[in-house]
C-alpha cells in the first residue's frame, strides 16, 4: 500500500524496452507488465517503477539520481550483470559502509550494487 509522502514509483528511460526487460529478468528475476509498446512496469522490487521508450539515459555524470541495489554476494551479482550484457563502469571499491560497483544496463542507464559482506 502506498505510504503518504514516501517515494512510491520510479520511471527510467529505455531505448530498447525488450532488451532492458530481458536484462532485469535474467539478473534480478524481475517480471513486467506491458502497457503498449512504449512502457513496461515492474513491481515488488523494493520500489515499483517502469521503463519508458526514450533515447535518453540516466547517468550520474549528467546529474541523474543513482539507483543502488543491495547484494549478499557482490562478485556473484557482478558476474550475472556481465553475462546478461551489462557493463561494469566502476569496478568494486570500498566506502565507509562496505563495497560497491557501478554498471550500465544494455540501454546505458547507470546503477550501483553494494554489499556489507566480505564476499
Amino acid at each position: 500500500m502506498p505510504e503518504h509522502e514516501k517515494i512510491d514509483y520510479l520511471e527510467l528511460p529505455a531505448k530498447d524496452i525488450e532488451k532492458v526487460k530481458s536484462f532485469f529478468n535474467t539478473v534480478f528475476g524481475w517480471s513486467f507488465i506491458d502497457y503498449g509498446t512504449e512502457y513496461s512496469c515492474f513491481t515488488n522490487q523494493g520500489v515499483n517503477g517502469g521503463f519508458f521508450k526514450s533515447d535518453l539515459i540516466a547517468s550520474t555524470e549528467t546529474g541523474s539520481a543513482l539507483i543502488v541495489f543491495y547484494s549478499n554476494d557482490l562478485a556473484g551479482t557482478q558476474v550475472k550483470i556481465k553475462n546478461a550484457g551489462g557493463v561494469i563502469i566502476k569496478p568494486v571499491y570500498s566506502f565507509p559502509g562496505g563495497r560497491r560497483f557501478h554498471f550500465t544496463d544494455p540501454n546505458g542507464n547507470e546503477y550501483a550494487v553494494w554489499s556489507d559482506k566480505d564476499i
